[in-house]
């Protein structure tokens, strides 16, 4: 799937099962949550919090893919509502690092 595909077919579901969009604030406030889920999973898995009570490997690597998705379900969301083509963006994004980062990261002695 493209992220045009994406863009379209989450705006599908907004339009037919979510009803409408949350207003811009209300999705970022959502995307801060939702990346403090997933930071909450991260800190267990690979980090040094515990879990309540022990999961799987294969219930954390779920819960990890679920909560990514949610993240990038919202920031599609925000992106549909902003006018923003994600394909776009990130063919900018990606020359913009290629130029400003080309030996940046090559030079640098802590990757080595």
């Amino acid at each position: 799937m493209t992220l045009k595909q994406l863009q379209q077919k989450v705006d599908h579901w907004i339009n037919t099962i979510g009803v409408k969009y949350f207003d811009e604030k209300t999705n970022t406030l959502i995307l801060n949550e939702e990346v403090g889920e997933f930071s909450s999973l991260v800190a267990r898995i690979y980090g040094q919090q515990s879990f309540k009570e022990d999961i799987s490997i294969e219930e954390q690597k779920e819960q990890l893919n679920s909560e990514l998705a949610d993240i990038l379900f919202v920031v599609v969301c925000l992106a549909n509502q902003m006018d923003i083509d994600l394909e776009e963006a990130m063919k900018h994004t990606f020359d913009k690092k290629s130029i400003r980062d080309k030996d940046r990261h090559l030079n640098n002695p802590k990757l080595k």
